[in-house]
């Protein structure tokens, strides 16, 4: 009996399982280790999110199977939401799916689309789904830049030009999970052209859609005409509405797309339960109030904890989106790689981050920081940081003490 299964073979340890340990048995062990690793909301949903919940679930005909595809309701409340917030017009029996989560629904979509060989270009650094849920498909991934410059565009036209077989998927997520970068809607309709000049399908991770900051809306891909030709977007109510765990997502788009993601899911799942559902369709069509509100909370973190972080001797980018920052590690330790800083940070600041070599190798030299604790979680992670920092030998940003 063989125990070299192919997929498992084809997936490389988890680096950032190795922090999550030592944090698991840190925590287990008593210390107060303050969590900046994981992108975990800290807020419940909405009141009325919940009652729902609860409404639903005391109906005795509501815990049976559901649907795969989504209640009817919940994928005409998500058409709605795009109507309203993009003015994108989707029907919702041919271009709308619920998924579990948008990391569900990429997986699942890998599994539907991809070939063993098949070449797909994913962005590294990246959210992990966005490589490994092709690589355990089969395919063969071709890193490009996640930084929208010039040479993003030349690294997918030299990935065109001299890879065999030529790529038929490219991924894309804006705003950036790790990096938090974001693009505007002249990127996305340069993109679809390309799309279409190269007959390449474009899946665009847009899970971050309702966190961007200094006045700036994030733009969605199928605002740009003929977008769904090529493209198909997934979003997901974990952040925007603080339900995580509740593992309610939406694929939207390319009919074809949809159509073949649909099928997949009809094999391997009945849906989320249905009293889920009914309380997504709750968060989508009721008071929008906790979108903004969540935009504020999460706005408010980044400015106490850049300006708590830079104080203790750590200059942090300011992120433009999303609920992460994408730090550099401070010049005088970069030598330790992210890992190890990682680890050394958990250890001696009790502060967990996540490597940024977890996201892809181009991550590395950098940390994934979460702004899922309060500003005064936030504060006292810079104080311990600040002590760390002086025990190496850094007093101030990007310099070594006597330099």
């Amino acid at each position: 009996m063989s125990e070299d299964f192919y997929r498992i073979k084809r997936l490389p340890p988890y680096v950032i399982a190795e922090v999550n340990a030592m944090r698991a048995a840190a925590r287990a062990g008593g210390e107060d280790i303050i969590d900046l690793g994981m992108g975990n909301p800290d807020l419940p949903p909405p009141p009325h999110v919940i009652e729902k919940l609860c409404e639903v679930a005391m109906k005795p005909d509501a815990h049976g199977y559901s649907q795969s595809k989504g209640i009817p309701g919940l994928r005409k409340a998500q058409a709605n939401y795009y109507a309203r917030r993009f003015n994108v017009e989707l029907d919702p029996e041919t271009e709308v799916v619920v998924t579990m989560g948008s990391k569900e629904g990429l997986s699942s979509l890998a599994t539907a689309i991809t070939a063993p060989g098949d070449v797909v270009l994913a962005p590294n650094p990246s959210y992990p789904i966005h490589t490994f849920g092709f690589i355990i498909a089969g395919a063969t991934i071709r890193s490009v830049p996640t930084t929208p410059d010039e040479n993003y565009w030349r690294s997918l036209d030299r990935a065109m030009a001299f890879t065999v077989p030529r790529p038929s998927v490219l991924v894309v997520g804006y705003p950036s999970n790790p990096t938090a970068e974001v693009v505007d809607l002249a990127f996305y309709e340069r993109l679809v052209a390309w799309a279409k000049e190269n007959k390449v399908w474009v899946l665009s991770d847009l899970a971050y859609s309702e966190l961007y900051y200094d006045g700036c809306p994030t733009p969605s891909i199928l605002q740009v005409p003929g977008a769904k030709d090529v493209a198909i977007e997934f979003t997901s109510m974990s952040k925007t509405y603080s339900m995580a765990g509740w593992r309610m997502g939406f694929a939207v788009g390319n009919r074809q797309l949809i159509a073949a993601l649909t099928r997949v899911k009809s094999y391997l799942d009945y849906g989320a339960f249905t009293p889920i559902q009914a309380a997504a369709c709750a968060a989508l069509n009721g008071p929008q109030d906790i979108v903004q509100k969540n935009r504020e909370l999460y706005h408010k973190r980044r400015d106490v904890m850049i300006d708590a972080f830079g104080r203790a001797g750590w200059d942090i980018p300011p992120p433009r989106a999303s609920m992460f920052a994408w730090a550099p590690l401070p010049p005088a330790l970069k030598h330790m790689g992210s890992l190890e800083f990682s680890k050394q940070l958990l250890q001696h600041a009790k502060v967990a981050v996540a490597p940024g070599v977890g996201y892809g190798e181009d991550g590395e030299g950098y940390v994934r920081i979460a702004m899922v604790e309060n500003e005064q979680r936030l504060r006292q992670a810079a104080r311990n940081v600040k002590r760390y920092l002086t025990s190496m030998g850094v007093n101030a940003p990007g310099r070594a003490v006597g330099s």
